[in-house]
């Protein structure tokens, strides 16, 4: 019978030594980390009614296990009717094994529970390293009982990685088990 790891366990056992081998790091060190998880909810539209803005609150705090925190603009932008120092969005930040235990859920329940999913394109990571993915329903993920939301919201999620370079933060990812498509 095989033993069932969690996450973090599978990347010192299973990702680093592969990593090492294929991108032949002199240290185990050098594997690049996934070093936090920033969920980002923009409420502008909806400021204006409390309600609306505590529902998104506990929703992101009930996902996360973890309290939010409110943004504000850091500048004003009459274009989009935005006052400096306005609240724009909720915002959590995920470090440690809050962290990893919601890259678990992440990936083996919600991912696939989304409408429609073909997998993660690669544009999704950028440059630096780091993975966005939109997410156009909360109600993805287990924690949220659908019967008792009012108003459903779409949110960011960035997983920040330590990666030098896309193509080892693209590797990391697959490892880790993030169903990233293939370039065609």
């Amino acid at each position: 019978m095989k033993k069932i790891i969690n996450l973090k366990e599978k990347y010192r056992t299973e990702v680093v030594p592969e990593m090492e081998r294929i991108f032949k790091y002199g240290n185990h060190l050098a594997v690049p980390k996934i070093k936090k998880v920033v969920l980002n909810v923009g409420i502008g539209k909806i400021s204006k009614e409390d309600a609306k803005v505590s529902e998104v609150e506990s929703s992101l705090a009930e996902i996360t296990g973890q309290k939010t925190i409110k943004t504000k603009a850091r500048k004003a932008i009459a274009g989009f009717k935005i006052r400096q120092g306005q609240e724009v969005g909720v915002a959590v930040t995920l470090r440690k094994e809050k962290m990893w235990a919601f890259i678990e859920r992440l990936v083996n329940t919600s991912l696939p529970r989304i409408r429609d999913f073909q997998g993660i394109d690669q544009k999704a990571i950028d440059n630096g390293g780091n993975l966005n993915i939109g997410i156009k329903e909360h109600m993805v993920f287990p924690e949220i009982v659908p019967e008792k939301v009012k108003n459903s919201f779409g949110f960011q999620i960035t997983i920040v990685t330590n990666a030098r370079k896309k193509e080892e933060a693209k590797e990391l990812f697959k490892l880790l088990g993030f169903p990233i498509k293939d370039a065609n």
